[in-house]
């Protein structure tokens, strides 16, 4: 068992992060790990071992030799604004408070004010009363902790003459992110001081009874059966040998050298073992599959790990609230050809979609050069809904020395996708319950290039979104969470050029091919365990649309190819006559998403998983058509954030593999002329066969977050009443459904609030016998007065207004 413990855990630090742990050391930490080092080491593949002599007590080793030291903070209860009204280096730069705290003239003096406070915080320590700043050993430097004003994360800079602070600042902000913003105001949110002293590190004594005279000894298994030598370590000198099996034993810990493996000691006490020879049971060593298993593996993690850097650096770079603090974005890689191959663990509702997009992009331009980015948010060309912005870029490997497929711009496409809570619409939040067609949700960007050929077209999406019928509210947020994007797509696109030259030339791509198979084998053995019986499902939406689908699986012979499934929607609804509809791209993310969860496959999502599916989508609720004047699409608003998740219902029904979670994102919009909010509330989700569902989390299409009580209050005009849990809303059953949530917010000036929500007049389903879990309801509380609200609706609200949410939980599975 813990060898097993100790192999997971060391796979989950290295292949499952895209690292080939078979060319590296293991390192053994605490008193018991030697016992099971060379166990372990063999599980993974590892040939090399490194045993230091005091595994078993090395935190307190590191405490003893680490340096002393003091860190003070300046944090200032508003910011230090740098440039505030200019940026222009002929004139000197000015440092006032943004809050009406005093001034602060002087950086200088602060510093060194911190510096003084910093020492002497150091010289406290009665071991270091007669310290002086002269000392050799003590160490003293101050930072500067900056950003760009109406972002929140901060870079760190030292602290120089400060005329040079503000273009520093530019340049590390580019070189860290690939951008800057020079017409960006800076602040300075902290200066901290760190003052350190070295203590004189001492050599740990080691025992050395024993003679050594030069030569390289062996020490040897004593005689007789199932007996290992048994040596004291503080007797071994530096050259010696011991081959397995044998016992190294020391005050602190134990070292295990099994059969097949030499430990040497080194001059320093620490021991490195060697392989000589490969087990029989070596899991990692055996056939050429068995290592392109692995590196298939290593490869597919390292492209997701790329997607999760992407990321990173929108979440650091972003300004809007949607997107850096609910994260609601997502980023993924995809072949020459669209097909998503990997992505991080964002939303599942952008993710299966965006292939669509990038898809529709190389239609639009099948030409295509390094340093290009574009943009849409078209629904009808694989976009979600309007405030879903996608941004594309192009990856140029050429390392890679093939020659591209027909039809492929380039060698792989990285992606991103952020909702930007403002993107015009009848109503702030663009998320308009009342819309009746594509032109009332907001401003509709059909696929073009930022930046194409060297050259930038950000002046155009400016105007863009300034001039459409119902304009963006806030056209400088979105213009920075899209420089953001862009940011994140040049990384994505560095990231991939590296890990293909760091390969053998074409071998990346044959790797991302063999991972697409190797998803659809696995979909194929899923399928096949469905057996031949058609599965069907029916639901609805509110207002009783129908959403039906059946599962059909099928195998014509005996050949892993012929096992397919037939998942086939008809008997959905038409179209909505608002909002609701939902696109083909909205159907396939869902459908990927299921599919996903039930395949036993541990690879990454990708579109390999619908090489053995065939969809069929009836025109109508999940096939609206589109148009060249958004004035005749229907409206698709709500299909990406509630039909969505009744198509996840229906396929989960069908497959009868857990009950309905709550069915709904419960999206909450508010704003006026300045700017729109938006946020998703959790709700419970459906129990399973295997345990109860979770109380109050994001369930399913949305993986985003809730945005935080303090980021709420301090950067909206809103109070939070109340944020709970809403007990006892889940279904009962043997295993009981999750519980929904409670948010009840108080409005601190006149706005408009709009809410779209489902499940207020249907139940999420149980399973098996399992209880329904309770639908959800909202009110508006004015004077004291409490009146109920319908589940789809737009109102004023004026200051002292309260709307209360109290979101459904989800079903229950197996009768009590």
């Amino acid at each position: 068992f813990a060898v097993t413990q100790m192999d997971e855990a060391v796979r989950s630090g290295t292949t499952a992060a895209g690292n080939d742990v078979r060319d590296m050391a293991l390192v053994g930490f605490g008193g018991a790990a030697g016992g099971h080092l060379c166990r372990v080491a063999e599980s993974l593949g590892m040939s090399h071992i490194v045993d230091h002599p005091q595994a078993g007590i090395l935190s307190a080793v590191g405490i003893g030799q680490a340096a002393i030291g003091r860190i003070v903070t300046a944090a200032k209860q508003g910011t230090i604004a740098l440039g505030q009204t200019s940026r222009d280096p002929s004139n000197a730069e000015q440092f006032a408070r943004v809050s009406s705290a005093e001034c602060q003239a002087d950086l200088r003096d602060a510093a060194a004010a911190l510096r003084h406070d910093c020492f002497a915080l150091l010289c406290d320590e009665e071991s270091l009363a007669d310290l002086t700043a002269n000392d050799d050993q003590v160490s003293v430097k101050v930072w500067a902790d900056l950003r760009y004003q109406g972002t929140q994360s901060t870079l760190e800079l030292p602290l120089e003459p400060t005329q040079t602070l503000a273009a520093r600042m530019d340049v590390k902000h580019e070189s860290t992110f690939g951008y800057d913003r020079v017409n960006m105001p800076i602040e300075i949110v902290s200066l901290r001081c760190e003052t350190t002293i070295q203590k004189p590190r001492q050599a740990q004594p080691r025992v050395r009874d024993g003679h050594h005279d030069g030569e390289r000894r062996i020490a040897t298994p004593l005689a007789g059966d199932g007996e290992m030598a048994v040596l004291d370590r503080e007797q071994l000198v530096g050259g010696d040998s011991i081959a397995g099996p044998a016992i190294v034993a020391s005050p602190h810990s134990i070292l295990v050298v099994e059969a097949g493996w030499i430990a040497t000691m080194d001059g320093e006490g620490v021991i490195e073992l060697r392989r000589t020879r490969v087990s029989p049971t070596d899991s990692a060593s055996g056939t050429e599959t068995t290592h392109d298993a692995v590196e298939m593996e290593i490869v597919s993690r390292r492209v997701q790990g790329i997607a999760e850097a992407m990321g990173e650096v929108i979440r650091r770079t972003s300004v809007s609230v949607n997107v850096k603090e609910r994260r609601d974005y997502s980023c993924a890689v995809f072949l020459g050809d669209g097909s998503l191959v990997a992505n991080a663990a964002h939303v599942p509702v952008h993710l299966g979609a965006m292939g669509h997009t990038v898809r529709s992009m190389i239609a639009s331009f099948p030409q295509m050069e390094p340093g290009d980015c574009f943009i849409s948010n078209d629904p009808f060309a694989g976009g979600s809904h309007l405030p879903d912005v996608t941004v594309v870029t192009p990856v140029f490997c050429t390392s890679e020395m093939r020659q591209r497929p027909a039809g492929w711009p380039c060698d792989y496409f990285v992606a991103s996708r952020c909702h930007h809570s403002e993107i015009g619409g009848m109503v702030p939040g663009s998320m308009a319950p009342e819309a009746t067609c594509l032109a009332d949700e907001g401003v509709l960007i059909r696929n073009m290039a930022l930046t194409r050929g060297g050259v930038s077209h950000h002046a155009e999406l400016r105007e863009l979104l300034q001039s459409a019928a119902y304009p963006s509210r806030s056209v400088d947020e979105n213009m920075a969470d899209i420089a953001a994007a862009e940011a994140a797509g040049r990384e994505g696109a560095r990231m991939m050029a590296m890990l293909s030259e760091s390969l053998p030339p074409g071998r990346l791509a044959e790797l991302l091919a063999r991972l697409m198979s190797v998803a659809g084998e696995a979909a194929a053995r899923w399928i096949e365990s469905l057996g031949t019986s058609t599965r069907s499902f029916a639901d609805q939406l509110d207002d009783g649309t129908p959403v039906r689908v059946s599962l059909r699986p099928s195998c014509t012979s005996v050949a892993e190819e012929s096992r397919r499934l037939t998942i086939d929607f008809t008997g959905t609804g038409d179209v909505h006559p608002h909002g609701f509809n939902a696109t083909r791209s909205i159907v396939t993310a869902a459908v990927l998403y299921v599919l996903r969860c039930v395949t036993p496959n541990e690879l990454p999502l990708c579109d390999g998983v619908l090489d053995r599916m065939e969809l069929i989508i009836p025109p109508g609720l999940l096939d609206p058509p589109g148009d060249e004047d958004p004035r005749r699409c229907p409206a698709v608003v709500a299909g990406n954030v509630e039909t969505s998740n009744r198509v996840v219902d229906v396929l989960l029904g069908a497959l009868g593999v857990a009950a309905a979670s709550q069915g709904t994102m419960n999206n909450l919009l508010l704003g006026d002329d300045t700017f729109g909010y938006y946020e998703t509330i959790g709700g419970g989700a459906g129990a399973t066969d295997h345990a109860d569902g979770a109380d109050a989390v994001h369930t399913h299409m949305t993986n985003t977050r809730i945005t935080d009580p303090e980021v709420l209050e301090s950067r909206l005009p809103v109070r939070l009443w109340e944020f709970a849990i809403r007990r006892h809303s889940g279904g009962a059953g043997r295993h009981r459904g999750g519980d929904g949530m409670v948010r009840e917010m108080e409005f601190l000036r006149p706005l408009t609030l709009s809410l779209i929500t489902s499940r207020r007049t249907t139940q999420p389903y149980g399973v098996a016998g399992g209880e329904p879990g309770k639908p959800g309801r909202q009110s508006l509380i004015r004077d004291g007065r409490e009146t109920p609200l319908a589940g789809c609706v737009s109102i004023s609200v004026q200051t002292g207004d309260r709307v209360r949410i109290e979101t459904p939980g989800g079903g229950g599975f197996g009768a009590e």
